[in-house]
């Protein structure tokens, strides 16, 4: 669902269908371009043409003017170009067909992105689904003494201060429910938003967190992969090599451009407007046009030293990004390490908690222990089930962050 109605990954998608488009275009520069225009003119006042005196035509000592023309021209035709030499044209087409590579990755990595948020939304959503169990559960034993409290104090059995002990305890606990229900609607309220779901819309969360280990073959060649595969290095790769055609198109402006050239022309003049008496006449001709710039006041220069720059710095974000991979590589493996043991040590503690407060149960029932006894056991075990809570979920998502840092994420 997250991969078809995210907004991210919508105009990611956009971005390729651009991609495709500016390749159709960058193609077009190598077709013929076929131009038609039309032009009418009413000459209000016409042009005149000089008679030098003194000749056979104007016998006269003066220069004669003479009005030549009518008072409506038209002319229509048609203009057609075809490049036969542009070194701009074929790079630009290469430009074009890298930059719909580049598309597709960045396609690619919004895909990973999205996948790697959505699971870290979903197990937040299960953290503090979890967590709200585990604090409904303290609940529940904090207020069954409560009640067994109560019920002692009625018949003289417990002291008042053991009641009222019971009453502050079981105060502070209830806000630390309320407290863990509200973040679970706010981690269910984010995945909703990933997911392009109203608010308002009920969903049903399933599963649980689960421990997966990282096969270690996997983990051995993860650097190597990461370099490879890594969604952000070959999108920068791929930005690499767009800026090097780009000084190549630069550097273009100091080449010569071959064009072959027609045009088929129709023009007419008279002072009416009868149509159907006008003579047309019809022009046609073909040539080539050359180019060839000499001097542009080192404007080509410029724009190639810019063209270089842009180039350098991409490069230069690109070693940055490895060597950055590397440490997030290495950090983030550490991450999994560290939450793992935190989760060895946490089920001991768990086993023993629980333990803790049977025993202490047991105790307090028999009239052997005291109500502190028992409080402090079941905080124990509430604080034993929350660490280890928390530790699956740092594994978890440690190991989500990790397999996106290496393109391995599925």
């Amino acid at each position: 669902m997250a991969l078809q109605q995210n907004r991210d990954l919508l105009i990611a998608g956009e971005e390729r269908v651009k991609a495709n488009a500016q390749v159709g275009e960058a193609k077009s520069g190598a077709f013929p371009q076929l131009t038609a225009n039309g032009q009418y003119m009413r000459y209000l006042k016409k042009q005149v043409m000089f008679l030098p005196p003194g000749n056979a035509i104007n016998p006269t000592n003066k220069t004669l003017l003479f009005e030549i023309g009518s008072n409506n021209a038209y002319s229509g035709g048609l203009q057609l170009s075809q490049a036969l030499f542009s070194r701009k044209v074929g790079v630009a087409l290469q430009i074009a067909k890298t930059y719909r590579e580049l598309a597709k990755e960045t396609y690619t990595a919004a895909q990973q992105a999205v996948i790697r948020d959505t699971r870290k939304a979903y197990y937040q959503v299960l953290l503090a689904k979890k967590l709200v169990e585990v604090n409904r559960q303290g609940l529940e034993v904090i207020q069954a003494n409560y009640n067994n409290v109560q019920a002692q104090y009625r018949v003289g059995a417990a002291a008042e201060y053991d009641l009222l002990r019971a009453e502050v305890q079981l105060a502070n606990t209830e806000p630390l429910l309320i407290s863990a229900e509200n973040a679970y609607q706010l981690a269910v309220n984010a995945l909703k938003n990933l997911l392009a779901l109203p608010l308002d819309q009920p969903v049903a969360i399933e599963g649980e967190m689960t421990f997966a280990e990282l096969p270690e073959d996997v983990a051995q060649q993860a650097e190597a992969q990461a370099l490879a595969t890594n969604p952000t290095i070959k999108q920068l790769t791929l930005q690499e090599q767009m800026l090097d055609r780009n000084i190549v198109i630069e550097k273009a402006g100091s080449y010569p451009t071959l064009y072959a050239i027609g045009s088929y022309i129709w023009q007419s003049q008279d002072n009416s407007y009868k149509f159907d008496n006008y003579n047309w006449a019809n022009t046609i001709n073909a040539g080539v046009s050359l180019s060839y710039p000499l001097f542009d006041g080192f404007r080509t220069r410029s724009r190639v030293q810019q063209a270089k720059v842009e180039r350098n710095k991409v490069h230069y974000t690109r070693l940055k990004v490895e060597e950055g991979l590397k440490v997030q590589i290495q950090a983030g493996a550490l991450r999994m390490v560290e939450a793992r043991k935190r989760m060895s040590g946490q089920e001991k503690n768990i086993e023993q908690a629980q333990k803790a407060v049977r025993i202490a149960q047991t105790r307090f029932k028999s009239g052997v222990g005291t109500q502190l006894e028992l409080l402090d056991a079941q905080v124990a075990m509430t604080r034993s089930q929350t660490n280890y809570a928390q530790a699956l979920y740092d594994y978890l998502v440690s190991k989500t962050e990790w397999e996106f840092a290496t393109g391995t994420s599925r």
